[in-house]
C-alpha cells in the first residue's frame, strides 16, 4: 500500500469513529435531559437523584465538546503535506510499531497493520517530535528507529 493511501485511509477511519463518537455521546446526552425531564421538578431542595441526572448531563457535555474539537483538529491534517520531521499529521513507522499522529484514538487496525493514533499530548510524542526517518529514541527502555516517515 502506498503511503499517501495509507495516510487518507488512517484520517478516514479517525474521522468515521470520531463522528460515530459524537453520535452515541449527543444521543446519550438527549436520554439524560430526557430522564431528567421525566423525573420532573425537584422533590426538594436537595434532590440527589436529580442532581445525578443533570451531572451526568454536564459531564456529557464536556466530553462532547472534546470530542468535536478532535474532530475540528483532525480535518486541520493535510493529505498532501510532505513530513521531514515527525509532527502533527505524519505518519511514523518504527522498528517496534506504527504511529498516526493526530488524536487519541488508540489501536486501528489497517488490513493486517495496526497503527496507533495518539495525540501530541502523550508521553511518546515528546519522544518522537522533531525526530527525522533514520533517528533513534528510547522510551520506556526500549530503543527505537523510525524506518519511515511521511
Amino acid at each position: 500500500m502506498k503511503n499517501p493511501k495509507i495516510k487518507k485511509e488512517l484520517l478516514d477511519l479517525c474521522n468515521t469513529l470520531q463522528i460515530n463518537r459524537l453520535e452515541v455521546l449527543r444521543k446519550a446526552m438527549d436520554d439524560a435531559q430526557q430522564s431528567a425531564n421525566e423525573y420532573g421538578p425537584p422533590k426538594d431542595r436537595y434532590d440527589s437523584y436529580r442532581m445525578q441526572l443533570l451531572s451526568k448531563h454536564e459531564m456529557l457535555g464536556h466530553q462532547l465538546q472534546k470530542t468535536e474539537a478532535e474532530f475540528l483538529a483532525i480535518k486541520k491534517i493535510d493529505l498532501s503535506k510532505k513530513y521531514i520531521f515527525v509532527d502533527f499529521g505524519s505518519v511514523v513507522i518504527t522498528n517496534n510499531q506504527k504511529f498516526f499522529i493526530s488524536i487519541g484514538i488508540g489501536k486501528i487496525e489497517l488490513g493486517k497493520d495496526v497503527y496507533f493514533a495518539i495525540s501530541p499530548n502523550v508521553p511518546i510524542y515528546n519522544y518522537l517530535k522533531g525526530l527525522k526517518k533514520g533517528q533513534e529514541f528510547v522510551f520506556n527502555g526500549v530503543k527505537n528507529k523510525i524506518i519511515d516517515l511521511f
